[in-house]
């Protein structure tokens, strides 16, 4: 139960601060002129609370690059922002959002040139085909040099594609497969060009090794009228074509676990290909960030001689591997359970708690403030006075300098 009224107060605590302007916005429109693709390309981006210096200072975050960005904006970052901050969630972390809206679609997500591949595509639909690795490099030497150079990036990023998107990620990811740390593949097109990418791609996931990298790929359910499952491995029809190649990608992933990717899919029944980015979105970032929460109990905060600090910096440390960077937990989550731990006379646990916030977030004067307040509760006016000062020599605060006040007069006395 304390576990979730925390939770809860951090929450309110956030929809407070989100509710002091008068216009809601998720991003912003930004634009590059790339000379690889010869045009000018905007993207949306948001950047988590607004990318505004707050109370605990500016925070760097990874980075998800979204194709068809006019389609699935909105729906990605309401998804990351529930996730990742909502109601104390932390599911996942909090991330950026590119999204990439499309000039010429089948230019610039298919990997080769085609002629024609019916009943899908006919020779005029087919006639921009093949522009996936100009794409590829814009995004690699143009786009993320930009967005890295004019937001807070951490170095870890994602790739999320749907349909033609999906064959982009799998471009990308046997071709470049360092460019991103995880991927997101929906329903991919995997019958383009007579399924010869799908060979391409087979042959790469045989040969090739992907440690360190992860893929999630969400397969709709496509089938012809009448079609089952059981009868769709025979199934020679050019109708269910689409669906077949994506099962063939699956079995396939499946049986090359020595090439060290880290691999999930799953067939969703009651959806279509135009109903399947939502909900494979949702399950592609548990799978990929299942290492990321930290289940805490009741016992973690009752319990005084639980070493809660100990747990969060063990825990962070596995996360911070993975992730390939730093990663320290919330300082507002640690500054609220160290309160909640002093309230409780867990004098120990509090100064550990505030003591990490202290190593984490040394530019914060809101750490040595909290931390000034443990040793009042301690009855220790010397290290308070100190910690106060430290606080104030970081960033001027009104209540800070009030108590620092009261206490030298009191010690003066």
């Amino acid at each position: 139960m304390k576990t979730l009224l925390l939770a809860l107060s951090l929450a309110l605590s956030f929809w407070a601060s989100a509710q002091d302007k008068n216009t809601i916005s998720i991003g912003k429109i930004d634009s590059i002129q790339s000379k690889i693709l010869g045009e000018n390309r905007k993207v949306w981006v948001h950047v988590p609370n607004g990318g505004v210096d707050g109370l605990y200072g500016k925070t760097r975050y990874p980075v998800v690059y979204l194709l068809d960005g006019e389609g699935h904006f909105a729906s990605v970052v309401g998804m990351i922002q529930q996730l990742s901050s909502v109601n104390g969630n932390d599911i996942c972390p909090e991330m950026i959002v590119v999204g990439i809206p499309n000039t010429d679609r089948t230019r610039d997500l298919t990997p080769t040139h085609i002629s024609s591949d019916p009943p899908f595509m006919d020779t005029t639909f087919s006639k921009k085909t093949g522009g996936g690795t100009n794409f590829l490099s814009f995004i690699q030497k143009e786009l993320i040099p930009h967005i890295d150079s004019l937001y807070p990036t951490q170095p870890y990023k994602m790739l999320i594609g749907h349909s033609f998107g999906g064959l982009a990620v799998m471009n990308s990811l046997i071709n470049r497969p360092k460019l991103f740390n995880s991927y997101i593949c929906i329903d991919p097109s995997m019958w383009y060009d007579h399924m010869n990418f799908l060979k391409t791609t087979k042959k790469a996931l045989s040969g090739q090794k992907f440690s360190g990298t992860s893929l999630y790929l969400g397969i709709a359910n496509t089938m012809s009228e009448g079609m089952t499952l059981a009868k769709l491995s025979k199934d020679t029809t050019a109708m269910n074509g689409h669906i077949r190649s994506i099962f063939e990608l699956d079995k396939h992933a499946k049986a090359n676990p020595q090439n060290g990717l880290r691999y999930k899919s799953k067939y969703y029944p009651d959806d279509t290909h135009s109903s399947a980015p939502l909900i494979t979105e949702y399950d592609a970032l548990r799978f990929i960030f299942d290492y990321y929460p930290l289940k805490l109990t009741d016992k973690d905060f009752d319990d005084s001689t639980v070493a809660l600090a100990d747990k969060y910096l063990k825990h962070y440390a596995f996360v911070s591997n993975q992730m390939g960077y730093k990663v320290a937990p919330p300082e507002s989550a640690i500054n609220a359970m160290g309160y909640q731990a002093l309230g409780s006379k867990h004098f120990k646990k509090a100064e550990s708690l505030f003591k990490l916030n202290v190593a984490n977030y040394p530019g914060s004067g809101n750490v040595y403030d909290s931390y000034g307040d443990y040793f009042v509760a301690k009855k220790d006016k010397i290290n308070a006075i100190a910690q106060f000062e430290k606080a104030l020599s970081v960033a001027d605060n009104a209540d800070t300098r009030k108590k620092l006040e009261e206490l030298r007069k009191s010690t003066a006395k």
